[in-house]
């Protein structure tokens, strides 16, 4: 087995997974009632193709893509379409969602499928992708189609398959490996046939054996490797620098490194969108956390409220202090239990009051501990500085817009600084001043 680099900085914050890592992937029915998003994806708003009052089918288009960076949206079900309206989303703002009755039949969209897609020719498995509305499940929803379409003269050297599943709690990528490696194995695949890749790795962290032997056993030729176990393994210029052993440059993409990085849930969507004709309607999440009576892992309509994943993990014990989606150590705590599943969440998490409570924070100690962990080699002390006095020009200096806001200098800490948070603040009105017209 090869022996991966390492990449500089990263914590080791117990993983809590334990109680989900063994338990599989059970199928949630769709609620009476599905609130579909039309932003579920990096760019603008999909623009809706549907009215309210309309009879859809399971899987018919809902929403077509708005720009380069948008993806199009499908319906869970087959139902009326009750509203198009604004609706509580993950990201904490009101954004327009398509809302469904779900008749229950379940009845399907006409589907085209192919019983062997990599026989397609490139252009024929990108158009598939995107117009399934596949985009990152890893919590990046950047468009798949759009990430394996490189500028000419640009040649591939790699495709990364992401299945580090570095984020504390979760399993939902571990459960993937270990039931359906032959739809990821065909999903990466067909991922490095549209993009022109010359070799497919997947990289696993090595406290996930369970997964790695799973897809070892359908891999033939391709590459499986496991990194070591340490957050932000799975972060995407890590993953490139630990597998390659190139760095992706300061404002750069990925593909200047000569390799793109896909999720492993990404990878089973592009599969299933391929091969199946099924576009990007329900993902698996992981539903834990000690309020929870019952942690598991679901296959999950998109448009289910997190009520209804809460109760199908048995409900709450105690009262939680906080409701986070997408990750303990980079997710988003929710103001409504309202909110609907997207295609980015990869799993809820709950705390109770006392793991929730916010610390109080003291005068930084220039320790640089913050600085020691950071894997994007800044210097976090500095950046919270600029962005708590709004001198964002020298937070872009000190390279804030390179910040993968993974939480590492928040989490070492011992003064218990808002680092990221400020940190985020200053890359928000940076990114927002770009945007304005000249």
């Amino acid at each position: 087995m090869r022996q991966v680099r390492s990449f500089f900085g990263g914590i080791y914050p117990k993983d809590v997974k334990q109680s989900t890592a063994g338990t599989p992937i059970q199928t949630l029915s769709a609620p009476e009632t599905v609130v579909v998003p039309l932003l579920q994806h990096i760019g603008e708003e999909a623009k809706p193709v549907v009215a309210k009052g309309d009879e859809v089918l399971k899987g018919q288009l809902l929403a077509e893509a708005d720009g380069a960076a948008g993806a199009p949206v499908h319906s869970p079900v087959s139902g009326k379409v009750l509203a198009i309206e604004p609706r509580p989303h993950p990201s904490g703002h009101s954004i327009t969602a398509i809302v469904i009755e779900n008749d229950g039949n379940d009845t399907w969209a006409e589907r085209i499928t192919h019983p062997d897609p990599v026989q397609l020719d490139a252009e024929t498995i990108l158009k598939r992708i995107s117009e399934a509305g596949v985009v990152g499940m890893g919590g990046a929803g950047f468009p798949t189609a759009a990430k394996l379409t490189l500028p000419k003269g640009i040649t591939l050297e790699y495709l990364i398959i992401n299945g580090c599943e570095c984020e504390p709690y979760f399993t939902t990528d571990q459960r993937l490996m270990v039931e359906y490696p032959e739809d990821i194995i065909l999903g990466a695949k067909l991922m490095a046939k549209a993009s022109g890749a010359r070799k497919i790795v997947i990289a696993i962290e090595d406290n996930k054996p369970d997964a790695y032997a799973s897809l070892k056993e359908h891999a033939g030729s391709i590459e499986i490797v496991l990194v070591p176990t340490r957050y932000p393994a799975g972060g995407e210029k890590q993953l490139i620098q630990q597998i390659t052993g190139r760095e992706v440059p300061s404002g750069g993409l990925p593909h200047q490194a000569g390799a793109v990085v896909q999720n492993v849930a990404t990878a089973r969507a592009v599969a299933l969108a391929v091969r199946d004709g099924e576009p990007s309607i329900a993902r698996v999440i992981t539903v834990t956390g000690t309020p929870i009576a019952e942690p598991k892992n679901f296959l999950v309509p998109i448009g289910t409220p997190l009520a209804d994943v809460i109760e199908a993990a048995g409900g709450f014990t105690v009262k939680p202090g906080k409701v986070v989606v997408s990750g303990a150590m980079m997710g988003e705590a929710q103001f409504s239990l309202d909110v609907p599943i997207t295609k980015t969440i990869g799993g809820v998490a709950a705390f109770t009051e006392e793991e929730s409570a916010t610390p109080d924070s003291t005068p930084c100690i220039k320790c640089a501990r913050c600085v020691d962990v950071c894997p994007a080699r800044l210097l976090p002390l500095k950046l919270e500085a600029f962005g708590m006095n709004e001198r964002f020009d020298e937070a872009r200096e000190y390279g804030a817009l390179d910040c993968i806001e993974c939480g590492a200098c928040n989490y070492i800490c011992p003064a218990k600084r808002p680092l990221l948070q400020y940190i985020r603040f200053a890359k928000l009105e940076i990114i927002a001043r770009d945007q304005q017209p000249s």
